[in-house]
């Protein structure tokens, strides 16, 4: 497959990384098919099936184990001012006491 040259630096040496296009010399990433994806708009349910969006209140449903800690993110926390994201987890957030985190939308509801 013939990739494009980098727009920023005009590198020959791109790299395709998913849907993405990156330049190794100058570190450049973008969209592989811009036309394709400008008409996608990111829809993520909660566990009920509502549908969540950017700044939006959650609570947690289960208790959840924190990778590479030994506590424990328990039910009912509630979670202010979620972005959401593409990937497995799909949630960015900041919790109290914990940092930031990713979080799957399978396990928190729509407060």
């Amino acid at each position: 497959m013939n990739l494009p040259n980098c727009p920023t630096c005009n590198s020959e040496y791109t790299y395709e990384d998913g849907t993405m296009l990156i330049c190794p010399e100058c570190g450049y990433e973008w969209v592989l098919n811009q036309e394709q994806d400008s008409g996608e708009e990111l829809v993520i349910k909660d566990a009920n099936g509502n549908i969540l969006h950017d700044d939006d209140t959650v609570t947690v449903i289960k208790d959840l184990k924190v990778k590479g800690s030994s506590s424990v993110l328990k039910q009912g926390t509630k979670v202010k001012g979620i972005r959401l994201v593409d990937g497995d987890h799909n949630i960015d957030c900041k919790i109290a006491g914990f940092g930031a985190m990713q979080l799957k939308s399978e396990y928190v509801k729509k407060v």
